[in-house]
């Protein structure tokens, strides 16, 4: 009689390759691993360093506004500039823009590269929160640098609004149609920037998805 078993086909969990193993790591290396591990937390007093900061900022923004309402409004009120008034609130604004920078970087740097700050579930928690990485808080902060160089060249250009070839002076500060050029093209270098991040980060989005898709079909045998 023939042994039919000794040729049957092997189960499929037969060609199963076992996982790798993983090295056992010595003292040394896990105490290095430890090392490098916890010097994240070295940079806790930079983000720290942040919030004074961003409080210098707030006192700024306090000066700025009583200057607009003492001087601009009721320094004298039947002769208000309107360009002066758009001027300041440009200033206003660019502040409170810098203060957002300076939160995404506090809170999104923080979250990504210290520790968890565990506020999932709080009714505050910012929405950009649940879902940061590196990749989506450098576009952010490219987006906030492209809203403060907005606002930069907005108020250049309300400033020189009847500049000659010569240039002008405003404010002590003197504009010329050059250096009114480089601020447009530095402008759109931001912007550019802004865009390859972009780009970048969906690609990288993109690569991922691929690679998981292929490996749960791999898993489930499609």
């Amino acid at each position: 009689m023939v042994d039919v078993t000794s040729t049957s086909r092997p189960d499929h969990a037969d060609h199963a390759i076992a996982p790798l193993q993983a090295r056992t790591q010595n003292s040394w290396a896990r105490a290095i691993g430890s090392l490098i591990f916890v010097s994240r937390w070295l940079q806790a007093p930079l983000y720290l360093g942040l919030i004074v900061a961003q409080l210098v900022y707030v006192v700024v923004f306090m000066v700025e506004l009583w200057h607009l309402i003492a001087e601009d409004v009721f320094g004298d009120i039947t002769h208000i500039e309107e360009a002066t008034i758009m001027l300041t609130v440009l200033g206003l604004i660019d502040v409170v823009m810098i203060a957002n920078l300076l939160i995404m970087v506090i809170i999104g740097g923080y979250e990504t590269f210290v520790s968890r700050i565990n506020v999932d579930g709080h009714p505050d928690q910012p929405e950009w929160l649940s879902h940061v990485n590196a990749n989506v808080l450098k576009v952010k902060l490219a987006m906030a640098i492209i809203g403060i160089s907005s606002i930069h060249l907005l108020k250049t250009f309300i400033e020189v609004g009847g500049m000659s070839e010569t240039g002008i002076n405003e404010d002590g500060e003197k504009y010329t149609p050059t250096g009114v050029l480089w601020q447009v093209v530095i402008h759109m270098v931001f912007i550019v920037s802004a865009v390859a991040l972009a780009w970048i980060d969906k690609m990288s989005q993109s690569t991922a998805k691929a690679a998981h898709a292929a490996q749960h079909a791999e898993v489930h045998g499609i």
